[in-house]
């Protein structure tokens, strides 16, 4: 089952733990007002949920010198170790995965939706917003619905502000060791 991109719970989702905590909170005390507590907490339930969902998957993600390590070994893979580990990583998110010539290394299709991903370039010391336009023309000249750029060190505030604007999604740090994680 797939939640709607913008529906309350896949937002929650995205969020840090604590909002839907807040939330959870906020629903109970609402609740609590009109109905008794027991179906105050079972109104409250979902939001629990996923309060310990996300909670999970933060603890879960490495951060530190644990995150610092395993960037490292990235950086230290062979493109074609690097490239396998990425296109392992996108099949268990459930995408078909093709190599792909030019601008973009990987072109992904889940739900009929095509995303074209740029990670040859991710271990480079500094990353600006050249590979990045690139990307962003490749994909309107291609249809993607999305693009992605893979980083494994340092982009450049210009480059950041470029990929917000073109909505580029940077896969670097906790994302990109969880995607390659073997």
């Amino acid at each position: 089952m797939k939640l709607p991109q913008n529906s309350l719970f896949a937002v929650l989702m995205r969020a840090r733990w604590w909002v839907s905590a807040l939330v959870a909170m906020g629903v109970f005390a609402l609740t609590r007002l009109v109905l008794p507590e027991g179906f105050a907490l079972f109104a409250t339930l979902p939001f629990i949920v996923i309060t310990v969902a996300v909670a999970w998957r933060e603890i879960r993600q490495p951060r530190g010198a644990r995150l610092d390590a395993a960037l490292a070994k990235l950086r230290a893979m062979s493109w074609e170790e690097f490239a396998a580990a990425v296109e392992a990583g996108f099949r268990r998110q459930g995408y078909t995965v093709r190599r792909a010539e030019g601008v973009a290394d990987f072109e992904l299709e889940k739900d009929g939706r095509v995303s074209l991903v740029c990670a040859r370039r991710w271990k480079a010391a500094r990353t600006g917003m050249e590979p990045l336009k690139e990307l962003a023309t490749a994909s309107e000249k291609r249809g993607a619905e999305e693009c992605m750029y893979v980083v494994a060190a340092e982009l450049t505030e210009q480059a950041r502000k470029f990929a917000e604007v073109k909505r580029v999604r940077l896969l670097e740090g906790a994302g990109l060791s969880a995607l390659a994680k073997r």
